[in-house]
């Protein structure tokens, strides 16, 4: 494994402990679609969410929000629109971003919760 793909399972981890301890519901981790992956997918109260997550080492060569771009919003949109019409989902759902910095120990340096980046 890379250390990318370590850097990014770590911060999915860290992700989900926060999203949980914030009272949501995680259903779906690493969803594929046939458009990409959705990082996570939880419940809170009755809304579907989708949340990206970008984790970076330092932020010297930018933050993890930075690599948040039109692209990557066309993407995340896609994905949780094709997750939705396989559920047959019909109540309010959100596209949410949790970016995480972490020291090079591997430990939070911070973590900042985006809801509703898709407007």
């Amino acid at each position: 494994m890379s250390q990318h793909n370590e850097v990014g399972k770590i911060g999915e981890e860290i992700a989900k402990k926060f999203l949980v301890k914030q009272r949501y519901k995680i259903i779906e981790q690493n969803y594929k679609t046939k458009y990409a992956e959705i990082d996570l997918i939880a419940i809170k109260q009755k809304d579907l969410v989708f949340i990206e997550v970008r984790t970076k080492v330092g932020d010297n060569f930018g933050t993890p929000e930075e690599t948040i771009n039109k692209n990557k919003m066309r993407k995340l949109q896609r994905n949780a629109m094709a997750y939705i019409a396989m559920k047959k989902w019909n109540g309010y759902f959100r596209i949410d971003a949790i970016c995480i910095v972490l020291k090079p120990d591997f430990s939070v340096e911070r973590l900042n919760h985006y809801e509703s980046i898709l407007s």
